[in-house]
């Protein structure tokens, strides 16, 4: 997929915001061919210089970018030349879903095996166990405690995790 291509997609477009967040977006977003010092990037961008090293940082961290050092022979400066590295972004992604999937899967199971009991006033979220340490009554102000139905939250959990195997095209163990 070309650079071009990818970062038109709106997808693609959100995994890097979040990454880099507002700030370095014009930096995640307008790769350069070729290397780049991080004075050209900030200049040619008109950012900070530490907006744009944090950006970049954040993108080596996440092996969207890598650099090669320079030394000045005469003042000894090191320069660093970077280059972008966008065509591992789609494998990322899905890497990222499935982490996400096993999440849910873990959380739904949570929700799904557990008894909480709610505190209206407080909007405290009890297991059964803690509730009933608590005599049923909320530690924070004294209210009753009541049962807390998580049916439609498991649906919803539900839901999202069949949306994720079907993109991912994961078959349900049951139906294998």
């Amino acid at each position: 997929m070309a650079f071009e291509e990818l970062l038109s997609d709106p997808v693609i477009q959100k995994y890097l915001h979040e990454l880099v967040g507002p700030t370095g977006m014009p930096v995640a977003a307008a790769p350069p061919d070729g290397e780049v010092t991080d004075e050209e990037l900030a200049e040619e961008l008109g950012l900070e210089l530490n907006d744009v090293r944090r950006a970049l940082f954040i993108l080596y961290e996440n092996d969207l970018a890598s650099y090669r050092r320079l030394r000045d022979e005469d003042s000894g400066w090191l320069t660093y030349l970077w280059t972008f590295e966008y065509d591992n972004i789609p494998e990322k992604l899905e890497s990222e879903m499935h982490r996400l999937l096993d999440a849910l899967e873990v959380r739904r199971e949570y929700e799904q095996d557990h008894e909480f009991y709610l505190c209206e006033q407080c909007s405290l979220r009890f297991e059964f166990g803690e509730a009933m340490d608590f005599g049923f009554q909320c530690p924070n102000c004294g209210n009753q405690l009541v049962d807390m139905g998580n049916d439609r939250l498991v649906e919803a959990m539900d839901e999202r995790i069949d949306e994720l195997r079907d993109e991912l095209n994961i078959v349900p163990e049951a139906e294998a």
